[in-house]
């Protein structure tokens, strides 16, 4: 373990994946999504791309203790009951379609939709109802298949959120709470899948120290009064997601 964690910090462009680390650690502390659309392209260019989506998760896992707590007292907790474990129980099915079938389709009508959805949101469309339990089951299954499925997790959630009548505090602390949590209930698919492998453990833990620092200055950055300089931001990253996203790019 000493030698492996030895290599782990001679690893060539380490020093290039903390500062990323920590700037998408500010990014999920104040958008509360968004860090793995920063850190995720950085890392795969310096690592094996298994070893970096499994080591992101590993670090994430900082974040329950510098951000989720706090985010915890605003976030829409009754909806979390239902969202979060459908959402790990959809993601478990879009990891095991990710491995089984081409989505070449499915990953185009996902970005359609979530381009068409930021467009009516950007336009001043909001939902004129609060969701029933039913719709946030059915919004947890469908937000986790499509993470699994097409890394769309983040963004099709906090469109939903948006669309909904609760304010940036909320929206935020809903959002942050839930990718959080449902990251962490996917890690035991991942040993399942012998993903979490001793180099992908130990750069995880490198990172954690970096991605704590970067959530907690992006959590003080983060104002609740100012509602549409958060909304400019979510716009922002969610759009960049979807040209991240787009198959075209294979």
């Amino acid at each position: 373990m000493p030698e492996a964690l030895a290599q782990t910090l001679a690893l060539p462009g380490l020093g290039w994946i903390v500062v990323v680390t920590v700037a998408a650690g500010i990014v999920y502390g104040f958008a509360g999504f968004g860090s793995a659309l920063i850190f995720m392209p950085a890392a795969a260019a310096v690592i094996p791309l298994q070893v970096a989506v499994a080591a992101f998760a590993v670090t994430a896992l900082s974040s329950l203790v510098t951000v989720v707590p706090g985010a915890f007292r605003e976030a829409d907790r009754s909806g979390l009951w239902v969202l979060i474990p459908t959402a790990a129980l959809g993601a478990w099915i879009g990891l095991w379609v990710l491995q089984t079938a081409d989505l070449l389709w499915l990953r185009w009508a996902v970005v359609g939709v979530t381009a068409l959805t930021l467009l009516a949101l950007v336009s001043g469309w909001r939902m004129r109802t609060e969701p029933t339990r039913a719709a946030h089951a059915g919004i947890g299954l469908g937000t986790g298949f499509l993470g699994g499925a097409v890394g769309l997790l983040g963004p099709v959630m906090v469109l939903f959120q948006l669309a909904g009548r609760g304010g940036a505090a909320r929206t935020r602390a809903t959002t942050l709470v839930f990718l959080s949590a449902t990251s962490t209930l996917i890690l035991p698919l991942m040993a399942l899948r012998g993903m979490l492998t001793v180099p992908a453990l130990l750069t995880g833990a490198v990172l954690m120290l970096p991605y704590a620092i970067g959530s907690r200055i992006g959590a003080m950055l983060f104002q609740p009064q100012r509602e549409g300089l958060y909304r400019g931001v979510a716009y922002v990253v969610i759009a960049c997601a979807i040209a991240v996203g787009l198959p075209i790019r294979d």
